[in-house]
């Protein structure tokens, strides 16, 4: 298996002088995923959570709806593969478009279409400190991104702690992974909200609304496009969260403006 990180040296130039430091570093690497033996993308990662990585991203996509569907998920040997096999012939989407994620992410969704869901009946509702809140559990999860740096991180909570969290060196990457863990350990919370380090562009809302995810919160800035998807959707989204504030750009009744 592909470790996580990876020792490194360095030298830093600082006033005037230099000086030597050894250090570790977060691992990118590529992994193919395979369905029912036919390799269909390659991710760039983080090698940790790769099962939850690959069922996460096939949810996301709208191929598989539950583990039920599952047969088989296994990391091969050398961790630079997933296989999935599934209970049906899924057919490999031909129109794999390259998103803004960074570290290349893909995507055969039509971002411009509504996700088969509905957030007009949720009365899913959380104080403006809970956010807050939120967001220093968020800096608390953040084991690795303090070993190395380099890594985002997004937290799935009910509103009142967190639930699951998933670290990658691709934003787009841990809500897959999230969604994964999700569905392998059969948790999904009644109220969801989403915390991530990561900038929301249109795919990363997409990931949430398939998640039934009504609140998304972000470190940093949502993107024009995310901002028109969430407020069609009826999704509360949220950025620039700090522990002292935070910018609402669509449906602030859930956050009690």
């Amino acid at each position: 298996m592909i470790p996580p990180r990876k020792a490194i040296e360095y030298e830093r130039f600082e006033f005037k002088k230099w000086e030597h430091f050894n250090a570790e570093t977060i691992v990118e690497t590529p992994v193919s995923l395979t369905v029912n033996g036919q390799v269909w993308i390659t991710f760039m990662c983080t090698p940790l959570h790769l099962e939850e990585l690959a069922v996460g991203f096939l949810y996301n996509e709208g191929i598989v709806k539950s583990m039920d569907e599952v047969v088989d998920v296994r990391v091969c040997e050398h961790g630079d593969n997933v296989d999935v096999w599934l209970n049906f012939s899924a057919e490999q989407p031909t129109n794999w478009r390259r998103t803004s994620g960074c570290t290349g992410g893909v995507t055969a969704v039509d971002l411009l279409a509504k996700p088969n869901v509905d957030f007009s009946a949720d009365k899913f509702k959380v104080q403006p400190e809970a956010v807050m809140e939120m967001v220093d559990k968020l800096f608390e999860s953040q084991e690795l991104y303090r070993d190395t740096g380099g890594v985002h991180t997004s937290a799935l909570s009910d509103g009142e702690k967190v639930v699951l969290a998933a670290d990658d060196i691709g934003r787009h990457n841990t809500l897959d992974k999230i969604a994964g863990m999700c569905l392998m350990n059969n948790v999904w919370p009644e109220h969801r909200m989403l915390i991530t380090t990561g900038r929301i562009s249109s795919e990363m809302l997409q990931k949430a609304a398939q998640m039934n995810v009504s609140i998304l919160i972000s470190r940093t800035s949502p993107s024009s496009l995310s901002i028109e998807m969430a407020q069609r959707y009826g999704i509360t989204l949220i950025g620039y969260a700090r522990k002292h504030r935070f910018n609402v750009y669509s449906n602030g009744e859930r956050v009690g403006l």
